[in-house]
């Protein structure tokens, strides 16, 4: 019975990772098709003043923590806490 705890629980943790790399390249496409289209745009409607820069800075500070979150440091300390409650939790189970 815990085995497939454990399978169903890393099953779920690895979905739910799968889920936020989605999103994260869904965001970074996304990023990737409309910056050069606002650039186009801009280019053609209003050469002297370069806006579609203020769009592609605050687009991309937010892929930037978007990255950090999934690839960064964010993880490891939320995979240790989860850890270390585990362990808190099952030396509660075990003493009881």
């Amino acid at each position: 019975m815990e085995t497939f705890s454990k399978e169903t629980t890393a099953y779920e943790r690895a979905s739910k990772r799968v889920k936020e790399l989605k999103e994260f390249y869904g965001n970074l496409t996304s990023f990737c098709i409309v910056i050069p289209f606002l650039a186009l745009l801009n280019i053609i409607t209003a050469p002297g003043y370069l806006w579609f820069l203020w769009p592609m800075l605050g687009w991309g500070i937010g892929i930037a923590f978007h990255a950090v979150n999934i690839f960064g440091i964010g993880k490891n300390w939320e995979e240790k806490k989860i850890k270390e409650l585990m362990d808190q939790e099952r030396g509660k189970t075990k003493t009881l």
